[in-house]
């Protein structure tokens, strides 16, 4: 009877459009391996270490934006699954974990691989079910079925994110040689239809009572996915109004044709008190989830608007810049495109915008004429790989340093989208992540890393998948370099051993292992000519690693930032 209820799982799923299981290895979970192992619609992935499964199935959804199922067996598997499922819960991604259980008779009672699963991730999931143990009683079945079409829909309903079955199963956990493996028949699923909200005449209203007071307006936008409609929408917005959009590279706002501001994380550095309330917003309009930018977060917060509308569609509302005045519940398409019909009164708006843009330009300038002939450091390596970089292309940018270097040089090409686990910020799954958007992707992926990052998440490799179309570029300092260039620990005697925790690895046994191919580099010039066939296509994953020192690193850091403030 487990074989039949378990079997129905991958049916339902299969017919909710999930295409995508991720399976960890183990023996509780052998009903559920096999439900989805030999189901025909749906495609497996054996990814043996749970929290790099985790962060596959983390990349794989955000790349489809759909649901992925996640599969593990009981015990401390199903807590490896934790990183992965708090950075989808803070980035609104799309996943179904199904992890095997003992029989509750057995919780604390000695048996192996055996904890307390039940809601174990509590507030980090949109849901927690319970599948039923025994499934005699049609009731039960009933019930079964049920939850399962309720977490799908509950993992793709705004804000999207994790939801959790946890079901205990008994054995015989395999089924004899003689019984029959079929898929019962499903009676029925249940669907959810989305519906777009829009912004009533009297809302509207209330909107215009502060519009015609707000003679600076800047829209900021938080990290999201490339959208060509949206882009178009807010390009036309941001044009007709004179309005400056402020985008971290993570909001993939670069194909923005006006108006679009990408240096502020540099010249938001200023003690130009002056100059910084010069910039300081009347109404400030934001959408998107998290910012990089800690200079733009001080200074809103500092400078804060009269005025402050956030816009998305559901979901707890974080009030970044201590500010929000005002919600407004809808997809910021949705918004943006009224607002244009509205026609809006129009406010003088050409002198704010033309002060965000110049400095803008200015700090461009700055930081293509900087870096000293006699130095080589990560941050200039950082701007020869984003010179290099092909145009359409998925850029992966990890956490700690990598994301932030690559924030100083602004506008990203058009063509490319850029990805980074924003949610929580961690560096556990960076190489996880942009494995699974690979496995699911026709371009190019370019991960940019660090050396602690890649140490950290390398069993991101540990499987049979050879995603040749991923180039992993290693910043290596041989520790944790960022803790030079933050205050505090960069002055203290334990920076060393204690914060900065300097190792003398590489990756090139790492590649050796896997059978990648690796480049090695540790000055300019072998660095570009390095850059002119890294992207070129070949058949297996491609390592480039670029050796810094962290001392220099945080000497050019200094005099870089110094121009600025």
């Amino acid at each position: 009877m487990v074989f039949k209820s378990v079997n129905k799982i991958a049916e339902i799923l299969s017919r909710k459009g999930v295409k995508n299981i991720i399976i960890s290895p183990g023996s509780r979970s052998a009903p559920l391996t096999l439900a989805f192992a030999r189901h025909q619609d749906l495609k497996k992935f054996i990814i043996p270490d749970e929290r790099s499964a985790g962060y596959i199935g983390v990349g794989m959804a955000r790349i489809l934006n759909e649901s992925v199922g996640l599969v593990c067996t009981s015990g401390t598997a199903v807590t490896n699954f934790f990183p992965a499922l708090c950075e989808a819960y803070y980035q609104q991604i799309p996943l179904v974990v199904f992890t095997a259980d003992r029989p509750p008779e057995w919780i604390d009672q000695a048996d192996g691989q055996t904890i307390r699963q039940d809601n174990i991730f509590q507030s980090h999931v949109k849901g927690f079910f319970s599948f039923p143990l025994d499934y005699n009683h049609p009731d039960a079945d009933w019930y079964g079925e049920r939850i399962v079409s309720e977490a799908v829909n509950l993992s793709i309903e705004f804000p999207s994110g994790p939801v959790h079955i946890n079901i205990p199963l008994r054995e015989p956990l395999y089924p004899s040689s003689e019984e029959t493996f079929h898929y019962p028949d499903i009676h029925r699923i249940i669907n959810k239809i989305q519906v777009n909200q829009s912004i009533s005449e009297k809302s509207w209203d209330t909107l215009l009572k502060t519009w015609p007071r707000s003679g600076k307006i800047l829209i900021v936008g938080g990290q999201q996915r490339s959208d060509d409609i949206f882009i178009k929408i807010l390009d036309s917005f941001s044009s007709k109004y004179n309005i400056p959009v402020v985008g971290d590279v993570i909001s993939n706002l670069h194909k923005l044709n006006e108006n679009l501001v990408s240096f502020q994380d540099l010249f938001l550095l200023s003690k130009n008190e002056k100059l910084l309330k010069s910039l300081q917003p009347d109404l400030l309009i934001t959408f998107g989830k998290s910012v990089i930018s800690k200079n733009l977060k001080l200074f809103l917060r500092k400078f804060k608007p009269l005025h402050h509308w956030h816009i998305q569609p559901a979901g707890n509302v974080p009030d970044t810049f201590q500010s929000i005045t005002t919600y407004i519940p809808t997809q910021p398409y949705t918004f943006f495109k009224e607002a244009l019909n509205e026609n809006l009164p129009f406010c003088d708006q050409n002198y704010y915008l033309e002060s965000w843009i110049n400095i803008d330009n200015i700090s461009s300038k700055k930081v293509d004429t900087f870096f000293p002939a006699n130095h080589f450091s990560e941050l200039e390596a950082t701007q020869l790989i984003v010179q290099h970089l092909p145009e359409k292309i998925n850029l992966h940018l990890a956490n700690s340093m990598p994301v932030r270097l690559v924030n100083f040089f602004g506008k990203m090409k058009s063509a490319m989208e850029v990805f980074a686990n924003r949610g929580t910020s961690g560096i556990d799954g960076c190489n996880s992540t942009a494995v699974g958007i690979a496995l699911q992707s026709d371009i190019l992926n370019v991960l940019i890393t660090g050396d602690m990052a890649f140490i950290y998440d390398r069993n991101a490799f540990w499987h049979n998948y050879n995603p040749e179309n991923l180039r992993i570029i290693i910043l290596n300092n041989h520790g944790g370099g960022i803790f030079r260039m933050i205050d505090g620990p960069s002055s203290l005697p334990e920076l060393e051993t204690y914060f900065e925790t300097v190792q003398n690895l590489s990756a090139e046994n790492t590649a050796k292992d896997y059978g990648f191919e690796y480049n090695f580099c540790r000055d300019r010039r072998t660095l570009q000519n390095r850059l002119k066939t890294f992207f070129i296509s070949g058949k297996h994953l491609k390592i480039l690693e670029i050796e810094t020192e962290s001392k220099t690193n945080k000497f050019i850091f200094d005099q870089f930032k110094s121009q600025f403030k």
